[in-house]
């Protein structure tokens, strides 16, 4: 992370730029390792892992960013979701679950 100056008034405030998107080329090495294909985002593993690559990005921003009250709520809803799917599977398939668990080293 490159820090940026801002001009705000008559002071500089150092801020830094932080990226809340994950890059397309991380999501295809996750559709690619957890799913059947790189352009595999259907699967429940797939959108297990894109959530989990998701949680671990928010998380880190919020150590540095404590106050960020928008980006814990969306973090909060994306773990709900998460554990969602993570349900489905667990219902539909639990060979799938315990698999997805191992891999991701999600605890539960």
């Amino acid at each position: 992370m490159q820090p940026i100056l801002i001009e705000r008034g008559n002071n500089l405030i150092n801020h830094k730029k932080f990226n809340m998107n994950i890059a397309p080329e991380e999501k295809k090495k996750a559709f690619k390792e957890y799913g059947k294909s790189e352009f595999d985002s259907g699967s429940a593993e797939a959108q297990v892992a894109l959530f989990t690559k998701k949680i671990q990005h928010l998380t880190e921003h919020l150590k540095e960013f404590k106050k960020d009250l928008a980006t814990e709520r969306s973090l909060v809803m994306m773990v709900g979701k998460r554990r969602k799917l993570l349900d489905y599977l667990k219902a539909k398939d639990i060979e799938r679950y315990r698999m997805i668990i191992k891999k991701l080293k999600i605890r539960k």
